[in-house]
């Protein structure tokens, strides 16, 4: 359980194919956005999730819901802004904290020596009237507050206005007793505060916030994007453009036209991502797109050649292969270009490889193979580009570090000094996708037998007794590292994600771990089993491997409680299919299938009344912003993680297919991006950023194809070492699924 959820603590603590990539220009436009841009707008309508509001009366300040209020229609950068609105009088105050949106796994400097701001009243604002401004950075250094129009007499009427603020000039107003060390570069806030108390109602808007650099002057136009290519589906318009500027663009504007004739502003985009979705609202609707390129200084080139398109009517099956074809663009287009890799998050660090969400991706492109999203040469190119990186990537006995680096193979310890070894859990999840290929290319050519050959080769190479600690262990470990040992003394003990490490652990031809582990290790029932269960889940129901009780009227054979995050019923099973047959304690597609139902019946009951919560509005699991993703009020901040229901397709494809609907027809495009459905979305938070990991995209290709054909569970059986496997461990048939 802690392989995924260790993403959501430390989010709460603190080579493409040639068709796809144009040289190197991704990494570096990828730099120009996240190292300048602080805001260009709001993922909601209702308010800006990345900021905190407060007023003391007499005063008086608009907030929506604790935060800043978001004004559509009015933007420099389409299609909202940021609206301040107040009358501040003697006596009271009012402030608004507009931060930097970091994440987890995205790590990036910001780069200049200059504030940047749009701003715009209707009435015009004066110098004494407008608010005052300052900054911190991320190690709680800020600088004192200075008139926001330091520089200015006053703001022209009905004219957008950039206001440049170096950062000198903060410091410069004020010079206090002790030296002061502002790390512009790790810019965290903005603060604009009250100024003098005029008594008067002022309305100011902000939009495109930057740190610039002032030295910068150039204002030759971006080149503007050329094969601009759209498709429409059943309420939504994909684009898709390509770019030569090469580096100089900081993002991207969608212009939409009803005529073909008047076209206005109604999207950005950052410049690392050259597609668009458009959400129409019903079919057949037709309209027409251009799309421009922005520089840093806010030079627009000039607009692309037009295209056209209408949204149609999508039976279930289209649906469901739209959905596919969508989230595995994830594993396609974001990958890392060096590598071909996974990355462990978008919008992140587009060299921090995910080991264990590479092997879901790995399943995901053979799905695209198969269905024809790609053609079978551009995957085979792809896989080996994959398998040859991992043969020469750092590995410890046999074994894959968590994440890698795209560029280089080198562990990268990511949540710490002590997470520098082999990770035994990530690397069972990428086995499990390259067992999968292994089967599936099995062509008889040069290219597609060195793709089995190597993962052969690799599967050999995994030293799983090695992580019993002991010759004579009755558990498996998690991770060990080459300088701390067993530092990380965590025990895989189920039931949890794990179960595909003791089934690959005893299938290996080369370092077996004997069968009696499966039941001393994932079902063990000793002190040091038990108390692991508890320590997790914090209850004694299931703590000895097996449940037996009832929740909201469904039974659970083995589970901690409700059962915990539904990524438990998904990561172990992807490749491994548990219809027709049992352990000892029970049919794990039953027993998956009555987890989901109880996740879905907290939702439906919601205990803690999240706003969205229904029949078709369920999916408590880890990820972004969860908190922690069990079915249990002391869990539950209201995220519904997409990947939760819509990985859960073999087993609930009814109601399954009822959240499908519901999150595209209902929320639209607050859940849905370039890359499928979003990680999740909170509407008791209106928190509806795009943003995906690759844990959890390739759940909903994979769980939609096994249901649909079962393509990724025949490949994965159809490993030799499979069948033995489970006869050693005494799984048996069983037919009542």
């Amino acid at each position: 359980m802690w392989v995924h959820l260790m993403r959501v603590l430390v989010q709460i603590l603190g080579l493409l194919s040639a068709e796809l990539l144009v040289g190197v220009t991704k990494a570096e436009q990828m730099d120009m956005h996240q190292r300048h841009v602080v805001f260009d707008n709001s993922a909601t309508a209702e308010n800006y999730f990345h900021s905190q509001a407060s007023v003391v009366a007499p005063s008086e300040f608009e907030i929506a819901d604790g935060k800043c209020p978001v004004e559509i229609g009015h933007f420099v950068s389409p299609p909202n802004c940021l609206r301040l609105m107040w009358n501040s009088v003697s006596g009271g105050d009012w402030r608004v904290s507009l931060n930097v949106a970091t994440r987890y796994g995205r790590q990036f400097e910001l780069d200049g020596d200059t504030l940047s701001l749009w701003c715009y009243s209707a009435e015009g604002l004066s110098a004494n009237a407008s608010p005052r401004i300052g900054v911190r950075a991320a190690n709680g250094v800020g600088l004192p507050d200075i008139p926001l129009l330091v520089d200015f007499k006053n703001l022209p009427a009905k004219q957008w206005v950039e206001v440049r603020i170096p950062f000198s000039s903060f410091q410069g107003l004020h010079r206090g007793t002790r030296e002061v060390k502002f790390d512009s570069s790790k810019l965290a806030s903005i603060t604009l505060v009250q100024s003098l108390d005029d008594g008067q109602p002022h309305t100011l808007y902000l939009d495109d916030i930057r740190v610039v650099d002032s030295t910068v002057t150039d204002r030759t136009l971006p080149f503007a994007p050329h094969e601009l290519e759209v498709e429409g589906f059943a309420r939504h318009i994909d684009l898709t453009w390509q770019s030569d500027s090469s580096g100089n663009v900081c993002s991207y504007r969608v212009y939409r036209s009803e005529d073909g004739q008047n076209y206005l502003p109604i999207g950005t985009r950052p410049s690392n991502c050259q597609r668009y979705c458009d959400f129409v609202g019903r079919p057949g609707a037709r309209a027409h797109y251009k799309v421009s390129a922005i520089d840093i200084r806010n030079n627009e080139s000039s607009l692309s050649d037009a295209a056209a398109s209408m949204t149609r009517e999508l039976g279930d099956d289209a649906l469901l292969e739209m959905v596919q074809q969508a989230c595995f663009r994830y594993y396609w287009d974001a990958a890392n270009r060096d590598s071909g890799m996974a990355l462990e998050i978008w919008p992140g660090d587009e060299n921090l490889v995910a080991v264990g969400a590479s092997g879901f991706g790995v399943m995901a492109l053979v799905v695209a193979t198969e269905r024809e999203f790609i053609s079978r040469e551009q995957s085979t190119e792809r896989m080996l580009r994959i398998v040859r990186f991992l043969r020469r990537a750092d590995r410890f006995h046999g074994v894959w570090p968590h994440f890698l680096d795209g560029r280089t193979g080198r562990v990268w310890p990511y949540f710490g000094k002590f997470d520098n070894g082999g990770d035994l859990v990530e690397t069972a999840f990428l086995m499990q996708g390259l067992l999968t290929a292994r089967q599936y290319f099995d062509r008889d050519g040069p290219v597609e037998r060195e793709i089995r050959d190597t993962i052969t080769t690799l599967w050999h190479d995994v030293e799983w007794d090695w992580f019993r600690k002991t010759s004579d262990g009755d558990v498996m470990y998690w991770h060990w590292s080459p300088d701390h040992g067993w530092h990380i003394g965590h025990p895989l003990v189920g039931w949890n994600e794990t179960m595909i490490v003791y089934l690959l652990a005893i299938a290996s031809p080369t370092h077996s771990v004997p069968a009696s582990l499966y039941y001393s290790g994932w079902a063990g029932t000793s002190d040091t089993a038990v108390e692991y269960r508890r320590n997790w889940s914090r209850t004694t129901q299931g703590d000895h491997y097996v449940n037996g009780n009832e929740y909201y009227g469904i039974e659970l054979d083995v589970g901690c409680g409700t059962g915990g995050d539904l990524f438990f019923t998904q990561f172990s099973f992807l490749g491994f299919d548990p219809r027709g047959r049992k352990d000892r304690f029970t049919n794990y597609f039953r027993n998956n299938r009555s987890l989901v139902q109880i996740n879905r019946a907290y939702c439906i009951d919601n205990p803690r009344r999240r706003s969205g919560y229904g029949p078709n509005c369920w999916g408590r699991s880890a990820g972004v912003n969860s908190g922690g993703g069990k079915p249990l009020p002391r869990d539950d901040n209201g995220t519904i993680c997409c990947s939760a229901a819509l990985g859960c397709f073999p087993y609930t494809p009814e109601e399954s297919m009822a959240a499908l609907k519901h999150f595209y027809h209902s929320i639209g495009s607050k859940v849905w991006g370039v890359y499928g459905f979003h990680d999740g979305f909170n509407q008791t938070q209106h928190w509806f950023e795009e943003v995906y990991m690759g844990l959890n995209q390739a759940q909903i290709v994979v769980g939609i194809e096994n249901y649909r054909t079962g393509l990724i569970w025949k490949q994965f059986m159809a490993n030799p070492e499979v069948e033995p496997m489970l006869q050693a461990i005494g799984f048996m048939t069983d037919e009542d699924d």
